[in-house]
């Protein structure tokens, strides 16, 4: 075959006739690496367009930055159209005002049929329809916060979220003006909310230092005194559980790491130990 045929390739020089060079080719090989050698460059250029910039320079490219602002145009003369068909709008109510086209005759409005109630006695509740309520009825059996509907004479039935756990180093005392009890812990430990609530107060004071308190439902507050740095702010709503603060020691009334806490219900100042586990 004249593809397997050896050929010698000479390089002479023209004035002497003197051999510079002789390689000796195959047409096969020749057409082989020629073949792959343009494989080769349509990859790369291929690779070298896809993945760089250089797409951008194409026809029918375009770069993210001319498609953000392609969008935000369109956005722009969407609003300018509904500001413009506002304006027309206005324009011709004044017009038709000063020609005087305002319409003196009142539409007649439909009469509204009164709603039939006589079919309410004859409905009956579906097994779905009483599903659904025994579902709705039970799903907060289990919540954490305070139910509305107990009894405000006392809150034997709340479910309080410990706001750390420590040891009790400073018990309660109304008679000594101690309305709360003091709970060691770790330093940078996190404080919780006790319950579901709103933030009311997140501030410095100089005695009690961060100071931040809770309102609950039923009257109830929560305060956690002594903080190292508040994590909420007035307004906030918390859910029971929620990290608020960071023990600290913080106040002129401290003499080390813990946590103030007080139950105050009704006005009145409670024994945090009869009602939260710590």
């Amino acid at each position: 075959m004249r593809l397997s045929k050896k050929y010698k390739l000479v390089i002479l020089n023209e004035e002497t006739l003197e051999e510079r060079a002789a390689f000796n080719l195959r047409p096969l090989k020749v057409f082989v690496t020629v073949g792959l050698t343009v494989i080769l460059l349509i990859v790369l250029t291929t690779i070298l367009i896809a993945f760089t910039p250089l797409r951008e320079y194409i026809p029918g490219y375009s770069d993210v930055k001319t498609k953000r602002m392609l969008y935000n145009l369109v956005l722009k003369s969407d609003s300018m159209q509904n500001a413009l068909n506002a304006r027309d709008g206005y324009i011709e109510n004044i017009r038709n005002i000063v020609n005087g086209n305002v319409p003196t005759e009142v539409s007649k409005q439909k009469t509204i049929q009164p709603a039939k109630f006589d079919t309410i006695k004859t409905l009956k509740k579906s097994a779905a329809d009483a599903a659904l309520r025994s579902e709705i009825e039970n799903s907060d059996i289990y919540t954490l916060g305070i139910n509305s509907n107990l009894n405000s004479s006392g809150i034997s039935g709340f479910l309080f979220f410990p706001p750390m756990k420590g040891t009790v180093t400073n018990r309660f005392n109304a008679a000594g003006k101690h309305f709360g009890i003091d709970i060691a812990g770790n330093a940078n430990e996190a404080i919780k909310a006790t319950l579901d609530g709103t933030v009311i107060l997140a501030n410095f004071t100089g005695e009690t230092g961060y100071v931040i308190a809770i309102q609950h439902s039923n009257n109830l507050l929560s305060f956690y005194k002594h903080n190292s740095a508040l994590l909420k702010k007035a307004g906030d709503f918390v859910k029971a559980g929620d990290v608020i603060a960071v023990i600290g020691n913080s106040g002129e009334l401290t003499s080390g790491p813990h946590l103030h806490f007080e139950l105050w219900y009704n006005g009145a100042a409670l024994d945090p130990q009869k009602y939260v586990a710590f």
